[in-house]
Parts: structure tokens; C-alpha cells; sequence
């Protein structure tokens, strides 16, 4: 999905806003770490850990601030978050190829689908019927859109992804291998000893510039939509529940699991294999650290983290209960240290033992 391309150091400066010092006309053709680069590649230091790597790097040039650039063996490119400017570098380095319009032969395409003229459609593609496909959409092989579905333009579902009825993609959307998108919700009602199956009737909708890892599921809502917003991002095997609703910016790690009608705020961060339950709001800015388990409202920009082990249900909720007031025992234990060695110290404690022991 990308082509290699070359960049002389001046215009890979310029293009990333960065200040060069070294040789302008030289060529970058690809990026390396500092460890293993090698001339006419590119790379970069945002971490201190990799310091020791850059006096003997074979880079043509590093991506650095400005106070590692005196230790730079190389042309420097000075930027104050290497990171970023390595990702931005990374994107003109390595585009991605453009679209080429067309329908592969064996792609299975309704009457009824509005398939904008420059969009591509790969092998054992299939379109039901009232589909609406905008411009630069990339459809790749064993692709299923159910009917209904639309796609903004320029949006790409890589390979066997399948998008359920009536599942709205946004713009500039990338979908990984494997995902599906819109099957149904959880939803039962219990009858006696068996599961009485709830027809789930609501969508999902995705927003512009999102990307979706490999084999991640959302749900479609049971009766209104499941929402994620604008720029948000998942990684792999991801469930995501009827009626969620993800804010703008958010980016979710693998394996984690959100169950129905939870809410989630923007630019929250969390980490993988994170369990959240239903019917929950986490604020804006929330980071939850990996493995957290989540069974309560969280509010405002903090960070959360937490697993304990599975107990009976009394017990545990009593231990969570008294585990949320650990810091201010300890708090107090401490208060009651101090003052029992100033009371030593003071010579009062074999007062208070005799009074409280007068018969012995």
C-alpha cells in the first residue's frame, strides 16, 4: 500500500518545519534506526535510552533537538519532538499509492450501487445493493459491504473487511484486514432457562480519519447508533459494544473490551486489554493504563489503572470498597507512628501503661 520515494535534506526541512545543519543536497531514500542505519538513510533520537547509539550511527542525517545535535556525528535535522517529525518524514518518505479506478472482474457489484468513477474495486469484492461509494475509496480483495452501507471518499478498507447493512464510513478512513463492522449487539432477554434474542435496529457510524486495526468488531446499536467521532483510533482486537459511543481523538490499544452503551470522552488514552463495563461515562482526557478493569463513571483528565483478581461478588465488592481508602489508612498509620515515638521520646508511654494497667 506505499511507494518509496527520495528527499534531499533541504526539502525533507522544509517539509517538516525543521532547522538543518549539514549538507542540503543530500539524498535520504529510507529510515533506520540509529543502531543499524545506514548511508542514505534517515534517523531520529526522541528517547534518551538510544542515546549511546548516535556517535556511531551510519545515518546520512538524525532527527534531533537541538541539545543533542552538538553530539551528532552527521547532518542534523533540528526539531524540538523528533517523533513527530519522524512520523511526518515517514508519511513522504512513504506514501501511499494512490488508487487506481476500476472494478476487478471477479468483484460482485449490485445495479443499484452509486460507485464513484475513481474508486477501486478488488477481487471477490461484494456490493449489495443501495451502496454509495464517494471518490478514492479503496475496496480490497474479499471485501463485503452489506446494503445500505456509505463511504467517504478517499477511505480504504484494506482486505476482507465487512461492513453490515446500513454501516456509514466516514472520510479518509483506513480499515485493517479481518474487521467487521455493524454485525448485532449483545442483546437478550432471558426467558426462564433460555435467551430470548433482541432485534438490534440501530447503526454504526464511523467519523472522518479514522483507522481501525486487524479483526476488531463494533456493534451496530439496538435501537439508536453506535458512534465512534472524528480522528479516533484502534488498534487490533478490539469489541466494541451496541450503543458505545467514542469521542474525538481517542486512541484504544488491542484486546480491549467495552461493553454496550458506555460513553467515552475525548482524547482519552487506553492501554491494551482494558475492560470497561456497560453503561458507563469516562470523561475526556482519561488515561487508563493497561489491564485496568473498569466498573464505575470516571471524571476529569486523570489517570486510572487497576486488576484484581475474581472473588464472590460480596467479598470483592467489600475489599474494592475499603481498597479506595488504602492511601488514607496508610495516611493515618503514620500519623499514629509518629505520634507514639514522640510519646517515647517524651517518656509518656510508661504513664499511659500504668494507668491503663493499675492491678499489675
Amino acid at each position: 500500500m506505499h511507494t518509496r520515494q527520495s528527499l534531499t535534506l533541504s526539502s525533507l526541512a522544509k517539509s517538516i518545519d525543521a532547522q538543518l545543519v549539514g549538507d542540503p543536497e543530500l539524498q535520504i531514500h529510507g529510515v533506520a534506526t540509529l543502531k543499524h542505519a545506514t548511508p542514505g538513510t534517515l534517523s531520529f533520537l526522541s528517547h534518551k535510552k538510544y542515546r549511546r547509539y548516535l556517535a556511531n550511527t551510519k545515518a546520512t542525517a538524525v532527527i534531533l533537538t537541538e541539545q543533542d545535535a552538538t553530539a551528532c556525528p552527521t547532518a542534523a535535522i533540528i526539531h524540538k519532538n523528533p517523533y513527530l517529525a519522524y512520523a511526518h518524514t515517514m508519511r513522504l518518505l512513504y506514501p501511499l499509492k494512490k488508487v487506481q479506478p476500476g472494478i476487478h472482474p471477479s468483484a460482485v457489484i449490485d445495479p443499484t450501487v452509486q460507485l464513484d468513477p475513481t474508486a477501486w474495486v478488488g477481487p471477490l469484492a461484494i456490493i449489495e445493493g443501495s451502496v454509495h461509494i464517494e471518490a478514492g475509496v479503496f475496496i480490497g480483495p474479499g471485501c463485503i459491504i452489506k446494503t445500505g452501507c456509505r463511504i467517504g471518499s478517499y477511505s480504504r478498507l484494506i482486505a476482507k473487511v465487512i461492513l453490515c447493512d446500513d454501516t456509514i464510513i466516514g472520510s479518509r478512513v483506513v480499515i485493517q484486514p479481518g474487521t467487521v463492522i455493524g454485525s448485532d449487539g449483545f442483546g437478550y432477554a432471558q426467558d426462564d432457562n433460555q435467551w430470548q434474542r433482541i432485534p438490534q435496529v440501530g447503526r454504526v457510524c464511523i467519523g472522518n480519519d479514522v483507522e481501525i486495526g486487524a479483526n476488531t468488531t463494533i456493534d451496530r446499536g439496538s435501537l439508536e447508533d453506535t458512534w465512534i467521532a472524528d480522528g479516533v483510533i484502534l488498534d487490533n482486537l478490539i469489541q466494541i459494544g451496541h450503543n458505545v459511543q467514542i469521542g474525538e481523538h481517542t486512541a484504544i490499544a488491542a484486546c480491549t473490551g467495552i461493553s454496550g452503551s458506555t460513553k467515552i470522552g475525548k482524547k482519552c488514552l487506553i492501554g491494551g486489554d482494558v475492560g470497561i463495563a456497560g453503561h458507563l461515562e469516562i470523561s475526556d482526557g482519561v488515561c487508563l493504563a493497561a489491564g485496568s478493569k473498569v466498573t464505575r463513571n470516571l471524571h476529569g483528565p486523570e489517570h486510572y489503572g487497576g486488576v484484581l483478581p475474581v472473588d464472590r461478588d460480596p467479598l470483592w465488592r467489600r475489599n474494592i470498597a475499603r481498597l479506595r481508602h488504602l492511601n488514607e489508612l496508610a495516611h493515618r498509620v503514620q500519623q499514629l507512628e509518629h505520634q507514639v515515638k514522640t510519646m517515647i521520646w517524651n517518656g509518656q508511654m510508661d504513664e499511659i501503661y500504668k494507668e491503663a494497667t493499675p492491678d499489675i
